[in-house]
């Protein structure tokens, strides 16, 4: 069965490039609605954006969804891993500026905020997409695939220069709240000299030190340091999540990625759904629904949560 949430939460927060003020309102959706995000600051043009991976263009550093209209909302990755990780289809995300506001640079906030209220069933069946055959995308020695799988699996590679994230592999099934307690505390991060440049170049005006995991060759910058000694690699696995949300049902398959970023993951749903005999929608079964990244989440995981 589809769920939506039991009723509306709100958030207040900082866009990440901007760096201003955006109030963010999750409200719950009929079945069969989807994840939309409206734009309240709009009324001179349609200001509905569908969550699909088909509205998802070029933007640094997160993924963008744009509409017809060329209205869009950016920083969506973070909010869509929560609602997927708390097992939400359907809900309306009103925003009154173009960001999503960045919290402290993971999900922790929303997946707090979600499970507190809770998920209500709707009488709606639920259907997934199910991967058949292997598809696989490959650029500057980075790459995504989907294989088959019984259930959501993500397997992720990093490997960067700074000894403080070196190289970092995890491998999770995504069933049974794993998302809530392994994944949604993870921030981005991102070396000192990369923010230093953006700042020059007025990019990620929205990013501090208390937003996003800051390194600098063997340190970490950000206060109170590290909330996972893999804290890295967890937020690309949070990121993918919320990616693969985007396709606009569950995934069925197991997720390999190796340096593998925003564009490349958008790039593997495209190619997924330009091949039809690599997948199909099937209604969920009750085995299948079992093994959903959202099925199992409980108010005591938030313990676990930073």
């Amino acid at each position: 069965m589809q769920a939506t949430l039991t009723q509306t939460i709100s958030f207040e927060g900082v866009g990440l490039h901007s760096g201003k003020p955006v109030r963010m309102d999750v409200h719950p959706a009929a079945a069969r609605f989807g994840i939309w995000f409206k734009r309240t600051d709009v009324s001179d043009a349609d200001n509905m954006v569908r969550a699909i991976y088909s509205a998802v263009g070029a933007k640094p550093l997160c993924s963008e969804l744009t509409n017809d209209a060329g209205v869009g909302v950016s920083t969506v990755e973070h909010i869509m891993a929560a609602l997927a990780g708390c097992g939400i289809h359907n809900a309306l995300i009103e925003l009154d500026g173009p960001e999503v506001p960045i919290m402290d640079g993971c999900s922790a906030d929303f997946v707090r905020a979600i499970v507190e209220v809770g998920a209500r069933k709707q009488a709606a069946r639920l259907y997934a997409i199910e991967v058949l055959s292997p598809v696989m995308v490959e650029e500057n020695g980075a790459m995504a695939m989907l294989t088959p799988a019984g259930g959501l699996e993500i397997d992720f590679h990093i490997e960067f220069p700074d000894a403080a994230i070196g190289r970092q592999h995890m491998a999770l099934d995504m069933r049974n709240g794993t998302f809530v307690r392994e994944l949604s505390d993870s921030r981005t991060f991102c070396r000192k000299a990369d923010i230093d440049m953006m700042h020059d170049n007025g990019l990620a005006l929205g990013g501090t030190y208390h937003n996003a995991v800051v390194v600098d060759g063997d340190d970490v910058l950000s206060p109170g340091g590290l909330r996972h000694a893999d804290e890295a690699v967890r937020h690309k696995m949070l990121d993918a999540l919320g990616d693969l949300a985007l396709a606009g049902a569950p995934i069925l398959g197991r997720y390999t990625g190796v340096r593998a970023g925003h564009a490349m993951t958008n790039k593997l749903l495209r190619k997924l759904f330009a091949n039809p005999s690599a997948y199909r929608f099937v209604p969920c079964t009750p085995e299948q629904a079992a093994r959903l990244p959202g099925v199992g989440v409980r108010k005591a995981d938030l313990a676990l949560v930073a």
